[in-house]
């Protein structure tokens, strides 16, 4: 082949790569994807003003349901973060047991709440669709007294096991996002009752939970009930918990504090009055099962805007992240002051403290108050903590009190004084936003001061009394002798480490028979 003949060969290959691109192009950049085409309408093409309306509302609703669906799949990761954060901050012996109690909850705790909990916690609840998600307006039966004029509701009517006016869209999206957040509050109280609460109490407690004890306050709160009903007379926007500092993490912590109560101290604890060390087996562990909780926790601030199309969703984020820095940043601070060297467990709850602060603040406060609050957060935990384990002596492995329960209730105060009425217009039926003391709204801190009180009262009261039923009649801790060896050779099948002093030609399923001395049988301390 001669050079002009290869030339040509060469310009036309040339050619050819370069119009590839436009003869086999259809739409590279979706400019020509989607139009006045996909609109419903009678008329192919030519939509009437009121479809266009229909198409606009309906893809409104449909991007809100996705949002708050998949914010809902988020919470629902979060379950993994609290197994392996508790178990690394637990001993081997006992691995596998606080693996199954946090698996169980999540199964116990769906059926409690599909069956009667949803229907009291928003049955009442009902409204038109509006420009975030709600309940079907069937579920509108709050029982309640009659005051003033104004229902102070109670308790939800509608939706029991997601039948009748609960089947439907709305009510379903509803469901899943509601019970993530009560499956979380359920699971708190897992980390304080470690190592030596009973499989069958702790399977009880979770279906109790989750049909009533949550729900009622969560109606108080979310579905319409008195304490939302307070901005009728003048408090604030009534009791006012964006993402469930006190719904979610001040009913958890003191579920877990009334819990630790009857259970007493695990063995070895307390030596002639004085706190003994009981290290976790594997903060590796515990670290990440922090950070995916982190991570789960955008969808459990930002999703409770229950609408994608709520810009504010920006600032929830920033301000969750920005407290989870701070309180992290602190406690390291804190810890390394008073101990001369750094904590890894309290840096750890010190992030997860300034993420439960945040939460009811979280969409109502200016970025320097949410790292405020996450750095107040940071220091209290750690305080918290030490002030339950040596001076009250009530031992919870994890700090799950002092981070849920302790900074929860500062959580609900944060909002009261530092809310700065830019967000928050219409809810509870006022019109002004959420504004707190500091910003000339001080009756809003009354209003939170009364939702903290209603949940000691209710969740104390209702909670402590279940457990102690529980103690008389089945018990609610194992023995002394499992407890020494360690449950998961006496309450689950098969151990967590199986190289860790277990048997060998045992039978599959089949439990040992109970300990008759207290010598460990195996299993890392």
């Amino acid at each position: 082949m001669d050079r002009r003949k290869l030339y040509r060969l060469f310009a036309v290959a040339v050619a050819f790569a370069a119009m590839t691109p436009l003869l086999f192009a259809a739409d590279p950049n979706g400019g020509a994807t989607g139009g006045i085409q996909n609109v419903p309408a009678a008329t192919a093409g030519a939509p009437t003003i009121q479809e266009l309306g229909a198409a606009v509302g309906q893809t409104r609703v449909a991007l809100n349901f996705v949002w708050v669906l998949l914010a809902g799949f988020l919470v629902m990761f979060m379950q993994a973060g609290f197994a392996l954060a508790e178990t690394g901050f637990t001993r081997a012996k006992n691995a596998a047991h606080t693996m199954m109690m946090n698996f169980m909850v999540y199964g116990i705790g769906i059926l409690g709440f599909w069956a009667v909990g949803y229907a009291l916690q928003m049955g009442g609840s009902g409204a038109p669709m509006g420009a975030a998600l709600s309940a079907p307006e069937g579920m509108s039966k709050l029982i309640g007294p009659t005051i003033g004029g104004n229902v102070w509701g109670l308790f939800g009517g509608k939706g029991f096991f997601l039948t009748g006016v609960a089947y439907d869209v709305s009510a379903f999206a509803m469901f899943l996002f509601q019970m993530v957040f009560m499956d979380t509050a359920l699971t708190i109280p897992t980390g304080s009752m470690a190592e030596r609460w009973k499989l069958s109490a702790f399977i009880i407690y979770g279906f109790v939970a989750s049909a009533l004890i949550y729900p009622v306050f969560g109606c108080w709160a979310w579905g319409g009930g008195w304490l939302a009903s307070l901005a009728k007379i003048g408090l604030g926007n009534g009791y006012v918990d964006f993402a469930g500092s006190g719904v979610v993490h001040l009913t958890g912590g003191v579920m877990a504090l009334t819990g630790a109560i009857v259970l007493g101290p695990r063995i070895g604890k307390y030596v002639k009055g004085k706190a003994q060390a009981i290290p976790g087996h594997n903060l590796p562990m515990g670290v990440l099962g922090c950070f995916i909780l982190a991570f789960g926790w955008f969808g459990f601030n930002a999703g409770s805007t229950l609408a994608g199309t709520d810009l504010r969703i920006a600032v929830v984020a920033v301000n969750t992240m920005l407290a989870s820095a701070s309180g992290a940043a602190l406690a390291y601070a804190y810890t390394l002051k008073k101990f001369g060297a750094p904590d890894l467990s309290m840096a750890v709850n010190g992030m997860l403290a300034g993420m439960v602060a945040i939460t009811a603040p979280c969409a109502f406060v200016t970025a320097p108050v949410a790292v405020l609050i996450g750095a107040i957060s940071g220091v209290l935990v750690v305080a918290a903590a030490l002030y339950i384990e040596n001076t009250l002596k009530i031992d919870d492995p994890v700090g799950a009190i002092a981070v849920h329960g302790v900074n929860g209730a500062w959580g609900l105060i944060a909002l009261g004084l530092f809310a700065d009425g830019t967000y928050g217009q219409g809810l509870n039926g006022t019109a002004a936003g959420v504004t707190g003391l500091f910003y000339g709204g001080g009756k809003q801190l009354v209003a939170q001061f009364i939702g903290i009180g209603a949940n000691l009262v209710w969740v104390g009261v209702t909670s402590f009394t279940l457990f102690k039923v529980l103690d008389k009649l089945i018990g609610m801790r194992v023995t002394p002798e499992q407890e020494m060896a360690g449950l998961d050779f006496h309450e689950v099948s098969a151990p967590a480490y199986p190289g860790d002093g277990s048997t060998v030609n045992t039978p599959v399923m089949i439990l040992p028979k109970p300990m008759t001395t207290t010598a460990p049988i195996g299993g890392k301390a």
